[in-house]
């Protein structure tokens, strides 16, 4: 019942909040003009209002005032969500240059890192042992400043900042990124439960998950096909930077968090090696995502919405029911079988009849 109250609160307030938002983003010119404003990954049509990450923050923020007791871990996780919330709507406003967002994700990485949100040890997936990573820890003295460098901080840097980043690569359609990370981050909640039963300080942790899990639901029914309103730059990576803290306050779970996640990660990692490959920036957007390819083959939005849906709850029902070790073999098994769709969609767009782009 602890959990229920944060849960609503955050879906009610986001709901509720997300009408005024658009009314603000038509306003201040907070909208997605195709015809003003191009884009490769574009897949709508119309002007859309942008800045839906003021509207999930605004939730998850009043939520966590009313349901959690803050201290400087809190602090530092509601500092950099808003944050990426500025960011998000100066991006909306006018398209910042990639390089300087990502200089930004790594400073409010940065920023949640060093007030303690930290990756302490991971799970050897092959012998289901643990291992420290705090034995590596540097102490860096910086005139009366000491900041504490090692391989937990480092690991959960990198970690905070891949998340973000490629959550938002998987948002291409009306739907799509709300709902899956609301499964994802509702699974990651089941798993802290877990915990919090026998460890009362890990029920913030259960408490944030849910938080998380009810702002999303709030944004979806304004974000379903068709869109009344986008989640923007902003809504993408406060996505990513809430799955990625609670895939590490979950007692570094992220062996569940990968797998849960299991799309949008590998279509990240074969994103990363197409543009690569093809001697492109990594940051620059392509249509070359997955659902770009489920649309040439003529999915319609709200199918492809439900594909990632689902496929995320059977990955998050896998993950809550296998050992660490069946957890890399699923991961791998989902690698291959992605793998084989992706070659399938491939040999199948070429041969077949296009549908417009904005069909549901």
């Amino acid at each position: 019942m602890q959990f229920i109250a944060p849960w609503a609160i955050a879906l009610i307030a986001t709901c509720l909040a997300t009408p005024f938002v658009i009314v603000l983003a038509k306003r201040f010119g907070l909208v997605d003009d195709p015809t003003h404003r191009y884009h490769p990954a574009h897949t709508h049509r119309g002007i859309v209002p942008r800045a839906g990450g003021l509207a999930i923050c605004f939730g998850i923020v009043i939520a966590i005032v009313f349901s959690i007791q803050l201290n400087p871990h809190q602090v530092g996780i509601i500092v950099g969500a808003l944050i990426l919330t500025i960011l998000g709507l100066l991006d909306d406003k006018k398209d910042i240059n990639p390089y300087v967002r990502l200089t930004v994700n790594v400073l409010v990485a940065c920023i949640v890192v060093f007030s303690g949100n930290v990756i302490p040890f991971i799970t050897n997936p092959l012998t289901g042992g643990v291992l420290q990573l705090t034995t590596w820890d540097q102490t860096l003295t910086i005139g009366a400043l000491r900041v504490v460098v090692g391989l937990p901080q480092i690991f959960a840097l990198l970690w905070i900042v891949w998340t973000m980043n490629i959550i938002g690569w998987s948002a291409g359609v009306d739907g799509q990124m709300p709902g899956y990370v609301a499964i994802s981050a509702f699974v990651l909640g089941l798993l802290s439960l877990r915990y919090s039963l026998s460890d009362p300080s890990q029920a913030w942790v259960t408490t944030l998950a849910f938080i998380v899990t009810g702002s999303f639901l709030g944004f979806l029914p304004w974000n379903f096909y068709p869109q009344r309103i986008m989640p923007g730059y902003g809504g993408k990576t406060l996505a990513g930077y809430f799955l990625a803290l609670l895939g590490i306050l979950s007692f570094a779970k992220l062996g569940t968090a990968l797998l849960v996640l299991g799309i949008p990660m590998l279509d990240a990692v074969a994103t990363l090696v197409r543009r690569l490959g093809t001697k492109k920036s990594p940051v620059w957007a392509d249509r070359g995502h997955l659902h770009h390819r489920l649309m040439d083959l003529g999915w319609g939005k709200r199918r492809i919405a439900l594909f990632y849906w689902g496929v995320s709850a059977i990955l998050g029902l896998v993950s809550l029911t296998v050992t660490s070790s069946l957890k890399v073999f699923a991961f791998i098994a989902v690698a291959v079988a992605l793998t084989m769709f992706l070659v399938w969609v491939s040999f199948f767009t070429q041969f077949s009849k296009l549908r417009g782009p904005d069909n549901g």
